[in-house]
């Protein structure tokens, strides 16, 4: 299977994968560029997954299925374009022989959900469609849910295997390290991958699929029990003992950096 991440309006990544005749896109916030590469490469779209209902994420679906020769799955507690089939925590949507895992994510939106494809038989590391709950170095905007909602939901994507394949649905790399330098200054992985980051954009390269491992290490909204992480959500009113009070903390802060 090869993974694609087609970029869409200024900085969205709508994901694909394929085997070389059947294509699976993910978040399809619109159909041109899938369109594109279905007919560049050859492809029959035969599945789409949704993760939560912003119009990035969903405004191709309608126009795709004029060439979808199988299911649209989405949140089953989300407004997603009909007929989709809907999909909450514990079930899977099934495409050419895998089987992506539904979990419940709520924070970014009320209802938005992730999948993940554990590692399958051509021995690839497992994949991460988590739309916009996490990003690299970030996590989504709480325009629906509590900071302790999204604390859980960042804590069950950080228990995934540590090669894991973070696909994202947008490049926002730089902005969010920028931020994370400000939390933990002297974080030697931060600034390391800081800089491998800075070389991909330059070259005009995705900053994207991240991985779980390179999150814990580097994203502050997944390491709110570090110690320096805590202190600097202190300054900002949080209470450092407080997971979920530092995570709230930092996400004030991130709005407003």
């Amino acid at each position: 299977m090869k993974l694609l991440a087609l970029p869409a309006f200024a900085d969205n990544y709508i994901w694909m994968l394929h085997d070389g005749r059947q294509a699976l896109v993910v978040d399809p916030g619109e159909s041109a560029p899938v369109e594109q590469a279905l007919d560049a490469q050859g492809l029959r779209l035969t599945a789409i997954l949704v993760t939560h209902h912003h119009g990035d994420h969903v405004g191709g679906v309608d126009r795709l299925r004029q060439r979808l020769q199988g299911p649209v799955f989405g949140p089953a507690r989300e407004a997603i374009p009909t007929p989709f089939t809907p999909l909450s925590d514990g079930d899977a949507a099934e495409w050419q022989g895998l089987r992506f895992e539904v979990i419940d994510v709520p924070g970014h939106t009320a209802g938005h959900i992730a999948y993940f494809l554990p590692a399958h038989d051509d021995g690839a590391a497992p994949i991460l469609f988590c739309g916009d709950t996490l990003f690299s170095g970030g996590c989504g905007r709480l325009f629906e849910g509590t900071p302790a909602q999204m604390h859980r939901s960042l804590s069950r994507l950080a228990a995934l295997p540590g090669d894991t394949r973070v696909c994202c649905a947008h490049e926002y790399t730089l902005s969010n390290l920028k931020f994370a330098r400000a939390v933990e200054p002297h974080n030697a992985d931060l600034l390391d991958y800081t800089a491998r980051c800075e070389s991909m954009r330059a070259d005009g390269r995705a900053t994207l699929p991240s991985s779980i491992a390179q999150e814990r290490r580097i994203n502050p909204f997944m390491r709110c029990a570090q110690p320096e992480v805590a202190a600097a959500a202190a300054t900002h009113g949080a209470r450092p003992d407080d997971e979920v009070d530092v995570l709230a903390a930092l996400r004030h802060w991130k709005n407003n950096f």
